[in-house]
């Protein structure tokens, strides 16, 4: 089971010494006190450990082949992760591709400059193709009747800088939204048709 705050782990060598610190061999008012102060003491490493935690963040305002701004990306790295956030305005009603490229380089007329996908393990693409997906790889955005599109999406494990396979690597990264839905299943985009919309992450 995933734990979302270590200081309530009762692993943690911090919090284990805060609770050996209160006997269980007294009266019932001064258990009760005791609980009390362990649990403020308790909250307070929490906080200190979140606090702590790496907290870094990349944003990609989205331009059209046009030279346009019509939205932002946001990827948060936090907890060994990296979350996205996007905001588009003014894109046709329906299901588009979303994707992370690996080159951060949005030349227009077709973005084609942003290369293929981040794909740092080497698969194919989809997650219903056995052999995928890539670590670029995103459910499709939905774009209402008004013309918005928002995200809120998990990538999953990695890091924006520093490690093994960074996002902004010497390359960088892009996002780009596409004219049509991805399949989900073919190599190596999903037959999603013409990349309309690009944004390079740069951190901030």
């Amino acid at each position: 089971m995933k734990r979302l705050n270590p200081a309530f782990d009762t692993g943690n060598p911090e919090t284990l010494a805060i609770l050996r610190g209160f006997s269980l061999d007294t009266n019932k008012k001064d258990l009760g006190m005791n609980y009390k102060i362990a649990f403020v003491a308790v909250a307070l490493i929490g906080q200190s450990a979140v606090a702590r935690a790496p907290h870094r963040l990349a944003t990609a305002p989205l331009v059209t082949t046009e030279g346009k701004t019509v939205g932002k990306a946001t990827i948060n790295e936090y907890g060994g992760r990296l979350h996205l956030t996007l905001h588009v305005l003014r894109q046709s009603p329906g299901e588009h591709g979303l994707h992370i490229h690996a080159i951060g380089l949005c030349t227009p007329p077709d973005f084609s400059s942003a290369g293929a996908h981040w794909n740092p393990t080497s698969h194919q693409h989809g997650a219903e193709n056995p052999m995928g997906p890539h670590a670029g790889d995103m459910a499709n955005l939905n774009v209402g009747a008004n013309g918005v599109g928002r995200a809120h999406i998990d990538l999953g494990p990695g890091s924006l800088s520093g490690g093994k396979s960074p996002l902004l690597d010497k390359d960088g990264a892009s996002i780009v939204i596409h004219e049509t839905a991805d399949d989900m299943k073919t190599d190596p985009s999903g037959n999603s048709g013409k990349r309309l919309v690009c944004g390079v992450f740069k951190k901030s």
